[in-house]
């Protein structure tokens, strides 16, 4: 999908503080509607209703919601409502899905319900949930993600924040939730997602926002669309709102990035999560032997290739392969500990093919897993030689890097044998050669570069300057 330059300018900024594990997403009550929960005018719907107003005709349902306080003198209704809204779990969102896969690290919430947490512990993430004030002081151990819900949690619907004289406490009743807000404010890049002009969160959120920093945040909005019973008039003020609320949002460092279908939004968190995971490159490759190379001139290449990887800035995964996994992890860590502070450990990300069976799972499914997970972390796959014994000691071709080819095409991760290697990877150009589009699509001009690498004349610098020219043109 093509974008318009703005667009395309807040992908590239959002993927590049991604990858500097510099971001937050700030989930307004959007986010969740779209999975089946209601928003805001559904919750409270009955509510105006006991109270003898008409729900589409207010617009300060902070203060409707107060009044139904004022007027039962107790939370009791509005946390019933609340209990029953959120009890039925819904189905989370593909975007849930998308930015629970994405390597971010923090999360805050005026929402309810479970579907942030839901989705990240489905992507297999440690999330340490913040509901409750006494929750702040507690780190949950080898976590990785921080969910703060600051307006409470579904499971505990008389705590939650949702009348008009709550919020007015809440910088006295909830003050380190606003401490650690305003420390993250100034620290990440915040992505707004979920909010609209209706959401009564979003001018309280917005009233505990404005810091000193001068740090980048984004939010999404749906560009105004004419509706067929507006006429110039309306269309124009409609219109003229919407850019007031867009230069209004500029003072608390908010960019907005205008999106004429809410669908697009979707679009632009697919092609977030492509080109940083074009940052990852999957080295698979296994080799008992080396063809017409010296084992030693082998691990040099490999070695070389991953220290190369690691200086152009990607990230690289491996299952530490046979004959092949020592060279990438020692090439890579070379790069990395010879310049500490522009490399990190975080760039090497090896995961070891488990040696016993396990979990009552037997070895061929455990391996299964692991390639799953492996690839699925990364855009880009390199496959290298390609080799085994067979039980006969006979030198065949790897079915398990066969196998992670088919796992890296199924997951959208674009494959690079590098055939000059020989065994497997030969094997593989040969057929991504028979139909290049079902490998490559539009992007017509990888295969030509691809066979050049079948080329066994070429040095091994130039196999890695191809490599690597080849990378880059793909993260463009």
């Amino acid at each position: 999908m093509a974008f318009d330059h703005e667009i395309e300018a807040f992908i590239k900024e959002f993927v590049k503080d991604i990858a500097e594990k510099n971001v937050a997403i700030f989930a307004g009550a959007g986010m969740s509607k779209s999975s089946g929960y209601v928003d805001w005018k559904e919750l409270l719907r009955d509510i105006a209703d006991e109270l003898g107003l008409k729900i589409d005709d207010e617009h300060d349902l902070i203060s409707l919601a107060q009044y139904h306080v004022n007027h039962r003198a107790s939370k009791a209704g509005i946390t019933k409502k609340i209990l029953e809204e959120f009890s039925e779990q819904a189905e989370s969102s593909i975007n849930h899905k998308i930015l629970a896969r994405l390597p971010i690290p923090t999360y805050w919430t005026t929402n309810y319900d479970t579907l942030i947490e839901d989705s990240l512990k489905e992507a297999l993430k440690v999330v340490d949930i913040k509901h409750e004030i006494d929750q702040l002081a507690n780190t949950k151990p080898k976590r990785d993600v921080v969910v703060y819900k600051m307006h409470g949690d579904a499971s505990s619907p008389s705590k939650a924040i949702i009348a008009k004289e709550q919020y007015e406490e809440y910088y006295k009743t909830h003050e380190q939730f606003i401490t650690a807000l305003s420390g993250d404010l100034i620290s990440k890049t915040f992505l707004f997602i979920g909010f609209s002009f209706t959401d009564p969160n979003l001018d309280y959120v917005l009233s505990r926002l404005r810091t000193s920093s001068n740090k980048q945040h984004y939010c999404f909005m749906k560009r105004e669309s004419r509706l067929s019973n507006d006429c110039d008039e309306a269309f124009k003020y409609k219109t003229r709102k919407q850019e007031l609320k867009i230069n209004d949002l500029k003072r608390y460092k908010i960019q907005t990035v205008l999106v004429d279908e809410y669908e697009t939004i979707t679009e632009i968190l697919k092609e977030i999560e492509i080109r940083f995971r074009k940052k990852t490159i999957f080295i698979s490759g296994s080799a008992e032997e080396y063809g017409d190379w010296q084992r030693s001139e082998a691990q040099s290449f490999i070695h070389e290739l991953s220290k190369k990887l690691i200086i152009t800035n990607l990230r690289i995964v491996n299952g530490f392969g046979w004959g092949v996994g020592s060279a990438v992890i020692n090439g890579a860590l070379e790069a990395i500990y010879s310049a500490p502070e522009k490399f990190s450990e975080d760039q090497l990300i090896v995961r070891p093919f488990p040696q016993f069976e396990t979990n009552n799972k037997n070895l061929a499914d455990l391996w299964e897993d692991y390639r799953q997970r492996m690839i699925a972390l990364s855009g880009i796959a390199l496959f290298i030689f390609g080799n085994k014994k067979n039980d006969n000691g006979t030198i065949i071709p790897a079915n398990g890097v066969m196998r992670e080819f088919e796992i890296a095409v199924g997951n959208g991760v674009i494959p690079i044998p590098i055939g000059a290697t020989g065994y497997m990877a030969k094997i593989i150009t040969s057929q991504l050669e028979e139909n290049p589009t079902k490998y490559f699509g539009t992007n017509t001009w990888i295969y030509p570069l691809i066979k050049e690498l079948n080329n066994e004349k070429l040095t091994q610098h130039e196999i890695i300057k191809k490599t690597i020219n080849i990378i880059q043109r793909l993260g463009k």
